[in-house]
């Protein structure tokens, strides 16, 4: 099998100018498409690759640019895939199955488990009691349940704030150790959620208005994956798999009507797929009844990934041409996490609902920040068992845990 990373020869007879190691124009080919654990363990020509950079505890810096090349951990398989579809659709299933079998790494859907559930295990949802209302957690299961509470706006802003934190968490990840993701679902289809939610009176105007200057000014700092497998199901069945599963709070909800869910699938097929493709391959496929994944991985070792030229929109996030380019970005996703997220900071007065009266957040500030393992940074808590004897820094990036959602 041909080299999977090619340096240019202008590189090579420069090799002893550290200038150009890092700013002059770098060709790299990868191979143009993904390959399965299968077919990459037979591969007995496959270059050595650096350890997996420890992006969760060390900094990549300007100087690491120097000595830690970014492009020499990238091969055929470092893509980004999403796996959409509506409700109750074995996303899940299909998502981690498809990960194994490609040997990338599957991150669950974006849920505020991840958000509640603190570093300690302490749930903060018991605090709810001692909280005013708008400052109590609201989760899938109480927006299912009660869809027209206060909170259900500061809820799907959240939940896109969560997405989009696992998102730059998979973009580090790839950047960092050369690894593929599968993610089930990103924060590129959560409008889909919005528009279903608007069109059923669980928004208002204003707020509907202020989620989308939000994603306005947040998701273009990020890079579109590279391809997206959308599995079909038509509204009867979903409704049908709902009962099936038997989850209490989708069983009884108010919200997963036909109505609900047939908006949700003419803004997938109609908005988000339609723009998506322009940047991203794209996979269709009728999942009414399941279907194999060993199918749908035979599809994907099809795809060319690099038949684009540089005037094409398709792929246009992934073509950088220096050492530098690849640093910047895994500097920024790896080490600027905060930055990135600082753009959510959107002004929206005049959305009574996403608003807190300032006694209200103190009290919220003053309770949890006294719960376990809250009282001080993660790392820092003696209470909860930490060492904090000599330590003179605290964690170096915030990453996500990979908590699966529990809807019981």
């Amino acid at each position: 099998m041909a080299s999977l990373v090619r340096i240019g020869v202008s590189r090579l007879v420069n090799a002893n100018s550290s200038k150009n190691l890092l700013f002059t124009k770098t060709e790299f080919n990868l191979v143009r498409t993904i390959s399965s654990k299968l077919i990459r363990s037979k591969d007995t020509d496959r270059p050595p690759k650096p350890q997996p950079w420890n992006y969760n505890d060390k900094s990549y810096t300007i100087l690491n640019y120097w000595t830690d090349r970014t492009t020499s951990r990238l091969d055929e398989n470092s893509k980004i895939i999403v796996v959409e579809g509506p409700v109750a659709a074995g996303k899940t299933n299909f998502a981690k199955t498809l990960a194994d079998e490609l040997d990338m790494l599957y991150l669950p859907e974006a849920n505020l488990d991840m958000v509640y559930i603190n570093q300690y295990g302490y749930d903060l949802r018991q605090l709810d009691e001692q909280l005013p209302e708008p400052c109590r957690s609201f989760d899938i299961k109480d927006f299912l349940l009660n869809p027209k509470h206060r909170n259900t706006a500061a809820f799907q802003i959240l939940q896109y704030h969560t997405k989009y934190s696992q998102y730059i968490d998979a973009l580090a990840h790839l950047l960092s150790t050369g690894q593929g993701i599968v993610l089930d679902r990103c924060c590129f289809s959560d409008f889909v959620f919005v528009e279903a939610m608007y069109k059923q009176g669980y928004l208002s105007k204003p707020a509907y208005k202020a989620y989308y200057e939000i994603r306005s000014n947040t998701i273009t700092e990020l890079l579109r994956p590279h391809l997206v497998v959308y599995l079909d199901v038509p509204v009867h069945t979903v409704q049908e798999n709902i009962k099936k599963r038997a989850i209490p709070s989708e069983k009884n909800s108010q919200v997963l009507t036909p109505q609900y869910l047939s908006v949700m699938e003419k803004t997938y097929k109609q908005n988000y797929l339609k723009e998506i493709s322009k940047h991203a391959e794209l996979l269709i496929y009728d999942w009414s009844e399941g279907g194999e994944v060993e199918i749908v991985v035979e599809d994907i070792e099809r795809i060319d990934f690099d038949s684009y030229d540089v005037q094409d929109p398709k792929m246009k996030d992934w073509r950088h041409h220096s050492e530098e380019d690849w640093g910047v970005l895994r500097n920024k996703y790896a080490d600027k996490k905060d930055s990135v997220l600082a753009y959510f900071n959107v002004p929206v007065f005049n959305v009574p609902e996403l608003m807190i009266e300032a006694e209200d957040a103190k009290h919220y500030y003053d309770i949890i920040q006294s719960a376990p393992g809250e009282v001080y940074e993660p790392g820092f808590n003696a209470a909860m068992g930490d060492s904090v004897l000599f330590k003179a820094k605290g964690q170096h990036r915030n990453t996500l845990p990979h908590r699966e959602r529990n809807l019981e």
